[in-house]
């Protein structure tokens, strides 16, 4: 098995692509070893002295690891994590998958379907291409909440992909949006 590596936006995080599938479909984000209990693959690289968080997407890992540490240290620990998981043949999350995105109705129902319908497929395949995702978590009164994951969170231009990118896309096409904002995962 030869697992390749990219550099992302974020050099806190570092994109791991194992050559075969993570995830059947969606996303899956770890932002603590607590938060991996369902995942033993996120266990075993949550193992790996120095990791701060774990995130999969269809055909790839992102990993974050803490200031300070140098990824030429951890870098062959994480790549031999994940290549025992795939070669133990356990599942990559036990049991079932989350939604995306946060479940939305009443009345502003019809907006929430174009802000996430715009998420999915102008936002999410880019930013996944950066070893992250953005997810919908809620509107009010004209702001947009979003959840930055994996490669996107603490990234240094999140900042701009937010408001220079995602609300000028956003206001663009749904005039009801006026601002968007990240809230804490």
């Amino acid at each position: 098995m030869f697992i390749q590596t990219e550099s992302t936006p974020n050099p806190a995080t570092l994109k791991f692509l194992p050559g075969l599938a993570v995830l059947e479909m969606g996303t899956a984000d770890f932002p603590s070893a607590e938060a991996s209990a369902k995942s033993p693959l996120a266990k075993r690289i949550f193992a790996v002295n120095g990791v701060t968080g774990v995130f999969f997407g269809t055909d790839f890992v992102t990993v974050t690891k803490a200031d300070g540490i140098d990824w030429q240290h951890i870098k062959p620990a994480i790549l031999g994590a994940i290549m025992e998981h795939f070669q133990s043949g356990q599942p990559v999350i036990e049991g079932e998958q989350a939604a995306a995105h946060m479940a939305s109705d009443g009345p502003d129902g019809d907006i929430i379907n174009q802000i996430k319908e715009l998420l999915d497929t102008r936002v999410r395949p880019a930013v996944a291409q950066d070893g992250g995702d953005i997810t919908f978590h809620g509107f009010d009164r004209g702001v947009v909440y979003l959840h930055m994951k994996g490669a996107c969170a603490g990234c240094p231009s999140s900042t701009l992909t937010l408001k220079m990118g995602i609300e000028n896309l956003l206001r663009h096409y749904i005039p009801e949006v006026t601002e968007v904002r990240p809230v804490a995962a």
